[in-house]
Formats: structure tokens, sequence, C-alpha cells
């Protein structure tokens, strides 16, 4: 269960906050080292605070337009950035989000990606009224996959060698969730 107040979501441990410069600093050094890159299609390496910048300067322009929800996860207690957190709607008007995140190599294992996706997703469904909402992660990202699956995703399909990243192809394994499976959510 989560709370949401002022365009912010609050779980057990985590507050789910829009993203301000003030993180550019820190978001640029986590995804600065290249470890995040690995397993996020489009970000640059390397990554500089300009980057960051730059990304974080579009986010409020995008939620406006209803384009995409983006979430600095950091702690509920101390807010200490642990990474990000987004819904993605492609088509507009669509009642259809990719899910994505990403959190810092320092703060995995902790189960902060899931305790934020299952947050978002509860937010996709009761907040934005979407009908689904899907994720794909790399075929050599099994960690990525245990979230999902801990999120309440279900594995619906596997592309092929669909993308190619880090000099090799990579399978892309979907996931997804529909407003259906809200009710039993959990």
């Amino acid at each position: 269960m989560y709370e949401y107040r002022d365009g912010k979501i609050l779980t057990d441990r985590l507050l789910l906050r829009p993203f301000t410069l003030d993180d550019a600093d820190e978001v640029a050094r986590m995804c600065g080292t290249g470890e995040i890159q690995k397993s996020v299609l489009s970000m640059p390496y390397p990554y500089t605070r300009e980057d960051a910048a730059a990304w974080i300067s579009k986010h409020d322009e995008r939620r406006r337009a209803r384009s995409c929800y983006d979430f600095a996860v950091t702690d509920r207690e101390t807010g200490t950035l642990y990474g990000a957190i987004s819904l993605v709607l492609h088509v507009k008007d669509s009642p259809t989000a990719e899910l994505g995140y990403w959190i810092g190599k320092e703060y995995r294992n902790r189960g902060y990606a899931t305790e934020a996706a299952r947050a978002i997703i509860e937010y996709a469904f009761s907040e934005l009224m979407l009908h689904r909402v899907y994720a794909g992660h790399f075929g050599s990202n099994i960690p990525s996959g245990c979230v999902m699956q801990k999120a309440g995703m279900k594995r619906e399909g596997v592309l092929r060698d669909h993308f190619f990243k880090n000099g090799r192809y990579e399978d892309e394994v979907i996931y997804g969730i529909v407003s259906m499976d809200y009710d039993t959510y959990g």
C-alpha cells in the first residue's frame, strides 16, 4: 500500500517524489560509473551532470503532457536518493504505460526497486486510472525480472535478440499487469 500526497508517493520506507535540479549531481554520480547503462537501453555513457540536468529539466513538461511520470526513489526518513522510477505513456491518451527504473549499485538488493515498483503500479491503477502496465528487461538482467515478478507482474514473452547493447544482441523479456489483476494485487 502507498499514500499519494502532493505529487509524492509514500511507502513504508520510501518517498517517491519529483526530481529537482538539486538531484543532478547525485544522479550523475550514480549513472556516471557505467554500471546502470549496462541494463538501461537509452542512457548515454559517459553520463555527466549536464546529462542529468537535461533529463530532469524535461520532467515537468512530460508530466503536464501526461506522457511520462518520473519519480526519484528516496529514503522516506533521510531523503537519500536511491534511484529513479517512471511510467511512460507512449501513445497519447492510451490507458497503458511502460514501467522503467534503476537503482544505484550501492543500494541494490535491499528491496527498494520492488517496493517502488509495487507503489507506482498501484498509483498507475488508482490515480492515473490506467488499464495496463508493462516492463521489459534484458535477458541477461535476471534481477530486474525478479523485481517485476515480486511487484505482481506476469511474464508475457521474450523478444529474441531484440536489442544490440554492450557489443551483443540481447533478448527483451516482457512482463505486464492489467487493472483487473489489481483487485488481487499484493
